[in-house]
């Protein structure tokens, strides 16, 4: 058997391994238009600000080793041209000797991967504005730098690269500007989220501007849709990146309604005998089973497995992502899995959300605070999603979160989770278990919820409420949301007949421990509407804090 594989980077290498692993007798050829493989496209960033010395170590496996270990043969700078599925052939250029051949298939696996959107600004094309997306692209922003030493970046987009770059580039000494079309940077993220991340970049001096598109580049400067000029020696565009179709749609390969390729759990395509895996291929989520888009290189290299395997016989298929992710902004860890609240709202769900806010471990082991929003679906209790942002543990969590969503956990079954405790590395409930239990108390022992945005559209409304601050009158004093009435926690049971039992009454403290307790007397005393606020007044002023920037 003839295995051809188009692409040989995450997806296409893992492809070829698993075949070779099933099949040692298949013949397995890899064509590649660019002139690496198999490399490490999440270390880019930090080759750039000179956290990686060496960037062979991004790139430790060539053409020469498929070739020893695998019996693999890779081609680089060969560029397929065309796909002819009734002859099972392909066209290729050798990019070097610019001969085009043919080669025959039994089975074909495309994994042509992503490419960076450049938009359509004026001024894209200057030596001094870049995407990174591959080697190449790291080795030219890296030789820019050595060579022209700039002192001031702009870098459009505020996903995972655009913030990764980010702190690579202040890390060797240059002022740098984020410019975000959107109200919000890191657009996965829930804006109640997202300010958290916002704040720690403005208090590391970077300078952000949300709410902003770019209008031109030019040799010195980025000008702004209000006309604002930005000193820029560099410019990053870090606007998202789009599917490699291009070669799967000449081909007759239908596409999925997200623009990739449309394959189904084994990686097969409509044509027989050909697959696709990696970047360029809709994936399907875990919570909804909607088709969506998500490419990173974890799930690249786990489509190509199933693909290699498929080839070759297995019977491998694929469940699904929950679109995970974390990264690293200066010392601060951003993740989140699952549905974010905006997203469960648009499908229809009855979304309760919670904001914990905990040490990773206790404070005589050095532990410091990570704040959880945890999603849930209010009929059914299930989790749907978890944001994270916080400093030391917040892999884990999320990771004990990822597991939980993907085996269809309740908010509930997270208190019963048997999670490994010692103080170096936890409190004795772990946050992921108050999480499910704020959740639960919301859905199943009502204990309601009401966020930041709730409140702010309660005050709005007209409808008469009591806002309680149940802290003590000195933390009152120094900072309270304005329409709310001190009544301590420890006076509350004293002070009840100031309540109007009719009206609804919201209670809240700094993180939402004690505005709970006080919520546990109200209900207890028989009033019938009583919120908790999430995450009490430390979230409730990082959204404020925002809105008034």
């Amino acid at each position: 058997m003839r295995i051809i594989i188009i692409g040989a980077v995450a997806a296409g290498t893992s492809a070829a391994a698993k075949a070779r692993r099933n099949s040692e007798d298949s013949e397995i050829i890899i064509y590649e238009k660019d002139t690496f493989i198999s490399y490490s496209g999440c270390g880019m960033p930090y080759y750039i600000g000179e956290e990686i010395e060496n960037a062979d170590t991004l790139t430790p496996r060539d053409p020469a080793f498929f070739k020893s270990k695998y019996n693999v043969d890779i081609y680089t700078l060969h560029e397929v041209l065309s796909i002819h599925p009734d002859e099972k052939e392909i066209t290729i250029r050798n990019l070097l000797t610019d001969e085009v051949f043919t080669d025959y298939y039994d089975q074909l696996v495309l994994s042509t991967g992503a490419r960076a959107v450049i938009p359509p600004i004026k001024g894209t094309d200057f030596k001094h504005v870049f995407a990174l997306r591959n080697i190449n692209d790291m080795n030219r922003i890296k030789d820019y730098i050595d060579s022209y030493h700039p002192q001031s970046a702009v870098i459009v987009g505020t996903g995972f690269i655009g913030l990764e770059v980010c702190e690579n580039l202040k890390n060797i000494g240059m002022s740098t500007t984020l410019i975000e079309r959107l109200s919000q940077v890191t657009p996965g993220l829930d804006s109640d989220m997202a300010v958290y991340v916002e704040e720690h970049l403005r208090h590391k001096d970077i300078s952000v501007m949300t709410d902003i598109s770019v209008k031109e580049i030019s040799e010195n400067h980025v000008i702004l849709s209000d006309d604002t000029k930005l000193t820029a020696d560099m410019v990053l565009l870090s606007t998202g990146v789009r599917p490699n179709i291009e070669l799967a749609k000449a081909a007759g390969i239908e596409l999925g309604v997200t623009g990739a390729i449309k394959v189904n759990s084994k990686m097969e395509t409509n044509l027989k005998n050909i697959y696709a895996c990696g970047d360029c291929i809709e994936q399907f989520h875990v919570v909804t089973g909607k088709p969506v888009y998500r490419p990173l290189g974890s799930t690249a290299n786990k489509t190509g497995r199933i693909a290699g395997d498929n080839i070759t016989g297995g019977n491998l298929e694929f469940r699904g992502v929950l679109g995970t992710g974390i990264f690293k902004i200066f010392d601060k860890t951003v993740a989140q899995t699952g549905l974010s609240e905006r997203e469960a709202h648009e499908l229809g769900y009855d979304v309760v959300v919670c904001h914990n806010i905990k040490p990773n471990k206790p404070d005589y082991m050095g532990g410091k605070e990570m704040v959880i929003k945890g999603i849930a679906d209010k009929v059914t209790g299930r989790l749907l999603g978890a944001q994270i942002i916080g400093y030391e543990g917040v892999d884990k969590r999320i990771d004990v979160f990822v597991t939980a969503i993907t085996f269809k956990a309740n908010v509930e079954d997270l208190f019963h989770l048997d999670l490994a405790y010692a103080p170096p590395f936890s409190t004795t409930k772990d946050p992921v278990m108050y999480t499910g239990m704020i959740l639960d108390n919301a859905i199943h022992n009502g204990r309601a919820l009401m966020t930041a945005q709730g409140l702010d559209e309660l005050i709005e409304s007209g409808e008469k409420y009591t806002l309680i601050d149940a802290r003590v009158v000195k933390q009152y004093d120094k900072n309270h949301i304005e329409t709310a009435k001190s009544i301590p926690h420890s006076k509350l049971r004293i002070e009840l007949s100031e309540i109007d039992q009719e009206e609804v009454v919201v209670t809240y403290c700094n993180k939402g421990v004690t505005g709970n307790a006080a919520q546990n007397i109200l209900i207890g005393r028989g009033l019938k509407k009583v919120y908790n606020l999430s995450g009490g007044q430390m979230q409730y002023s990082k959204i404020h804090t925002k809105n008034k920037k």
